[in-house]
């Protein structure tokens, strides 16, 4: 089954009762949260005698302080029960927090209200794990990445209205009844959508939970180290949210004491980031093609640098009468520093979807939910460290401004540093740049490609850009067996050795070099890989499919395995191919143009032979050279 698009997973019980559930958990916690920080920030509450600013870093890290403590707990709890009941669970939980909250309402008292921010962060960590993890039992693998997409788009949507019923009730009514109301009613109608939610059933009942938290943290992160592409992408998103933490958190002082604003310009700072990581996060399934494409990852992490310096340059100076949203979105001195929040939203969405979709599809799927724990202490670590970062910034008197131009700079040794341990994630960006910048590519029967065990694709070769468009569009790391010649090309050869292809030569050129690509084509095969050959042997000169040569049938001797026929149309006459003689030695005459990927149901490996194989080629290829 293929799935279905992105928007009418809404009209599926099997989501949308997962996303209202979320959605309104959300928006709670940012409506609790943003009530607060209004009343210290422009209200004047105060505990303890603590400036404002501080307040402000001590409600951040009351809320990260549980996914810490209590990560790994919450992990085992959704792991060994049904996801469904432990929603139900959660929800009610809210519902008792939120009365409490109500108290430091009426109250007006600082410690209650600073308390229940604690409380909803745990919440937030025993719901963390569930929504993640119940995402791949819900949907099929080609609606993950649109299904992460809107939950990530609704998580920032309800953000933005967090901050703005936020600012707007506890501004507009100081009895502060209204925000109460809402805080109830939200926590109620989360518990109603909770109960619509599917059966989730256990991944590992019998898991015993241990409530050592100290011991099970180190557990599971241990665990979660020897999955090396989990891991960095564990690290990567911690990064995200230390990064997101130093700009959430400055936030409210960068509109007051920068720009010279009141609660309405914090609102709007917040809404532009938040809409740019929800429009980013839905693009993300348009530009993936419906599968998890890391070459977003680091085409994110380079938005997120560029912009981020450029808002340090972008920022105006500081105005002489007090300013309204209005004001700053009316006045051109703003407007590159309102598109800087809104792109480093954007390019923050790219960033973070492919990886969450990545964990969840290569973690054991008894421990997925453990995973996502995991990946809640290392956030919960990173965005203590950032809170700790940004203080001592502070008390070195360094600006506003200049702290998040040092956080975008971090960033740039960070994401280097992440992308030279584990340079799929560069090599993936490289396909994904090569192949969107020049192709619209159709796919068609890519489903035929099992999701795991041994398989042997066979393509025609009709340009040197034909691997690349291969493994953009399978859903699968692709084993790649090429001339030796075509590996060698410059910078197409550092995607070749990431992704691990056999370089091969004829028997007459180089008989021990075809042996050994023989060698490694059976151990990747008997390793559960999916191998990719051009049994052609060479690009075509004229259009014309040449004629397959045996070795496609001595691989399946040797080692038997089904054989998915596929077939490349529309890349004759490209850049890239040898129309008009030498390839890639004229400007091209044509960029994104339309070209399509079609593959065929598996061959049995009894059934194999060249000449078969062939004509299946060919009629898949058709009349479109």
């Amino acid at each position: 089954m293929s799935g279905v698009g992105q928007f009418t997973l809404f009209r599926t019980q099997r989501f949308l009762p997962l996303f209202v559930t979320q959605f309104l958990g959300a928006f709670n916690d940012n409506l609790l949260k943003n009530s607060i920080v209004v009343l210290i920030n422009f209200h004047g509450m105060h505990l303890l005698g603590l400036a404002p600013e501080l307040m402000i870093q001590l409600t951040a890290a009351l809320f990260i302080l549980p996914f810490f403590l209590f990560s790994a707990t919450s992990g085992q709890i959704c792991e060994k029960y049904d996801k469904a009941a432990v929603a139900r669970f959660v929800k009610q939980l809210e519902i008792a927090i939120m009365l409490i909250a109500a108290t430091g309402f009426l109250l007006h008292n600082g410690a209650i209200l600073l308390s229940t921010i604690f409380l909803m962060g745990i919440h937030s960590t025993l719901f963390g794990p569930l929504k993640y993890s119940v995402l791949p039992q819900y949907l099929q693998p080609s609606e993950l990445i649109g299904g992460n997409g809107l939950i990530e788009m609704g998580t920032f949507v309800s953000i933005i209205l967090g901050q703005v019923a936020g600012t707007l009730l506890i501004t507009l009514d100081h009895s502060n009844l209204g925000v109460i109301a809402m805080l109830l009613l939200c926590a109620v109608a989360g518990l109603l959508a909770a109960r619509h939610m599917l059966p989730a059933p256990s991944s590992a009942a019998n898991l015993p939970v241990d409530w050592n938290f100290v011991r099970q943290t180190w557990l599971i992160i241990n665990h979660a180290r020897h999955n090396r592409a989990v891991w960095l992408s564990l690290l990567g998103i911690s990064w995200f949210w230390f990064l997101g933490a130093i700009y959430l958190s400055k936030l409210p002082t960068y509109a007051s004491t920068v720009l010279g604003g009141d609660a309405s310009v914090y609102t709007l700072l917040m809404t532009l980031f938040s809409v740019g990581v929800g429009a980013g996060s839905m693009l993300c399934e348009k530009l993936s093609g419906r599968k998890v494409e890391l070459g977003l990852v680091p085409f994110g992490s380079i938005g997120l640098c560029l912009f981020g310096v450029d808002l340090y340059f972008a920022a105006p100076d500081k105005a002489t009468a007090v300013l309204g949203w209005i004001d700053v979105l009316s006045r051109p001195a703003y407007w590159r520093m309102i598109a800087d929040f809104t792109l480093i939203g954007v390019f923050g969405g790219f960033y973070i979807v492919p990886l969450y979709a990545l964990i969840q599809t290569r973690s054991e799927p008894e421990f997925r939910s453990r995973a996502i724990a995991a990946n809640n202490i290392l956030n919960a670590l990173l965005m203590v460290l950032s809170a700790a970062f940004a203080a001592l910034l502070a008390g070195f008197g360094v600006s506003i401004p200049k702290v998040l131009l040092i956080s975008a700079l971090l960033n740039i040794v960070v994401a280097s540093y992440i992308y030279s341990l584990l340079p799929e994630f560069l090599m993936r960006f490289l396909v994904w740049l090569f192949t969107h910048t020049m192709y619209r590519v159709q796919h068609d029967g890519l489903d035929n490609i099992p999701d795991e065990g041994p398989v042997v694709l066979v393509c025609n070769h009709v340009s040197f850009m034909d691997a690349l468009i291969i493994a953009g569009a399978c859903r699968r790391p692709v084993r790649f067996v090429m001339d030796h010649q075509i590996f060698k090309v410059p910078v197409l050869n550092f995607i070749f050795r990431t992704g691990k292809a056999i370089p091969i030569a004829s028997a007459k050129e180089d008989p021990q070099l075809k042996a050994r690509a023989f060698e490694r084509i059976a151990e990747e095969l008997a390793a559960g890989e999916v191998v990719c050959i051009f049994p052609e042997g060479k690009i075509t000169y004229d259009g014309e499919m040449n004629p397959f040569k045996s070795g496609i049938e001595e691989i399946v001797q040797r080692t038997p395995v089904p054989v998915v026929p596929m077939a490349l149309r529309g890349l004759w006459g490209s850049f890239f191919s040898r129309k008009d003689g030498q390839a890639m030695t004229r400007l091209p005459r044509r960029f994104w143009s339309k070209i399509a990927l079609v593959a065929a149901p598996p061959v049995a490996a009894a059934d194999v032979s060249a000449t078969a194989l062939q004509q299946q080629v060919q009629q898949l290829r058709g009349d479109w050279r």
